[in-house]
């Protein structure tokens, strides 16, 4: 399976931040000002995290584009729907 990357759209045009970022970035540089926050203290379960962190956003997003279609948010995630109502009901959004 091929995944293109995604882009984000421009903040503003004459603004320093204009050049557009991808997801990947966006949560590289949360990760690295998350850690440069921790300032040496111990941090455990940064992976389940960070899923959490982005997960309910996409389920919430991918669910308000699909009308609330749950077997064309299950194909649009390629997930099967039993599977995308356990996460929707993880995140309290079903």
């Amino acid at each position: 399976m091929e995944y293109k990357e995604i882009k984000q759209p421009t903040i503003a045009p004459n603004s320093a931040e204009a050049a557009s970022h991808t997801l990947r970035d966006n949560v590289e540089q949360s990760l690295n000002s998350y850690f440069r926050q921790l300032d040496g203290q111990p941090v455990t379960d940064v992976y389940q995290m960070v899923l959490s962190e982005i997960e309910a956003p996409l389920f919430e997003t991918v669910m308000t584009y699909t009308k609330d279609n749950q077997t064309k948010a299950s194909q649009l995630l390629g997930l099967n729907r039993g599977t995308l109502r356990k996460k929707l009901k993880q995140y309290n959004l079903l």
